[in-house]
């Protein structure tokens, strides 16, 4: 069983593997490397994590949680279940946009995918809230239109240097690539999603 993140070395261990993952992925990261990085020997890191993977989802679960956490601090609007989701999705947004690291553990696809449930289920609660009060599409799978806004949004922040290259250049007076983004990414779920 991992150890409690109260533990400096195993948060020491856990903040390295972090910025290993992300900069590295699973296939390319190195155990002596983080070892290294956060100043224990490997022996130390197996004996708390007993494998790489074990040390990955440690990771996971970490960043899950870090999110999942500035989801439940959000003050939602009293309105109905597509305000509440335009709010989230914003959040959701804003918070990933601040933390590369964990856009490149997302975008690590298969091994993540449990990791970050509980912040998709919080948009599946609020998608199928919205079916059951005739707002959001009835034909819709709520897991799947979760999961893709999730996508829209990582897919948008790994690629943005791609995504910015192509656009055409701003005004002085317009809002940032970014914020545009946003908007519309958070738009097209909304209008995707909506019953009406």
């Amino acid at each position: 069983m991992p150890p409690k993140l109260s533990n400096d070395r195993a948060l020491r261990i856990v903040a390295a593997a972090r910025e290993e993952f992300a900069k590295r992925g699973f296939a390319g990261a190195r155990v002596e490397q983080i070892a290294r990085r956060a100043g224990v020997n490997k022996q130390l890191l197996f004996y708390y994590y007993h494998s790489k993977r074990g040390l990955f989802q440690a990771v996971l679960t970490q960043s899950a949680g870090e999110l999942e956490k500035a989801l439940a601090e959000l003050a939602l609007p009293l309105g109905g279940p597509l305000e509440r989701l335009r709010l989230t999705l914003s959040t959701q947004f804003d918070f990933l946009a601040q933390d590369p690291q964990m856009v490149a553990l997302i975008g690590q696809g298969t091994r993540s995918g449990a990791a970050f449930a509980p912040a998709i289920n919080r948009l599946v609660v609020l998608l199928a809230e919205g079916q059951g009060l005739g707002q959001v599409r009835d034909d819709l799978d709520p897991h799947l239109a979760a999961a893709q806004a999730l996508i829209l949004m990582v897919g948008y922040l790994h690629m943005e240097a791609v995504v910015a290259a192509s656009a055409p250049p701003l005004g002085a007076d317009e809002p940032s690539l970014r914020e545009r983004w946003r908007e519309a990414a958070v738009d097209l779920v909304v209008a995707g999603v909506s019953a009406s």
